[in-house]
């Protein structure tokens, strides 16, 4: 058996698929990138489920805040969804596991006053819990969750 010579078309073709190989890679997880315990971005995504359920009821009893706070509540919501996505990238949930129900609709302040400032408390709890996790998550989940605080914080300024 004869060893073919490595010709220049071949070491372009293995650099070709190096290259396409190595994005791919880098995205394949380890046991070591599993957090021991409960994820802390399940928490996150669970308090953006909550604050997005708390301002679309403050948009529907409050025609006043409605503008600010549906898009508060989209923006909760979108965090929510990629918290979660990540979640479950790191550690997918069972095939036979139910859709999670959705929060309880809570009731909002009767006053606009009280509900805006229910709704800046929630941001500030949510941001201070983000900007928590960041040093400790690693690189490409701390990108996210330093995201996320960074949103709550402007939301806040939109409802000041």
């Amino acid at each position: 058996m004869t060893a073919t010579p490595l010709t220049r078309r071949a070491l372009l073709r293995a650099a070709a698929a190096a290259a396409v190989a190595a994005p791919v890679l880098a995205a394949c997880t380890t046991g070591a990138d599993v957090p021991e315990g409960p994820d802390p971005l399940a928490a996150l995504a669970a308090r953006a489920r909550a604050d997005a359920a708390l301002a679309t009821a403050v948009a529907t009893a409050l025609p006043a805040l409605a503008a600010p706070a549906q898009e508060l509540a989209r923006v909760r919501g979108e965090h929510a969804t990629a918290l979660q996505a990540e979640v479950d990238r790191l550690s997918p949930p069972p095939s036979s596991a139910a859709p999670s129900a959705p929060p309880a609709s809570p009731t909002p302040p009767a006053d606009a006053a009280a509900a805006k400032a229910a709704l800046v408390d929630a941001l500030t709890a949510a941001e201070g819990e983000a900007s928590a996790v960041v040093p400790t998550a690693p690189r490409y989940r701390a990108g996210l969750v330093a995201s996320v605080a960074a949103a709550c914080a402007c939301l806040r300024e939109v409802l000041g």
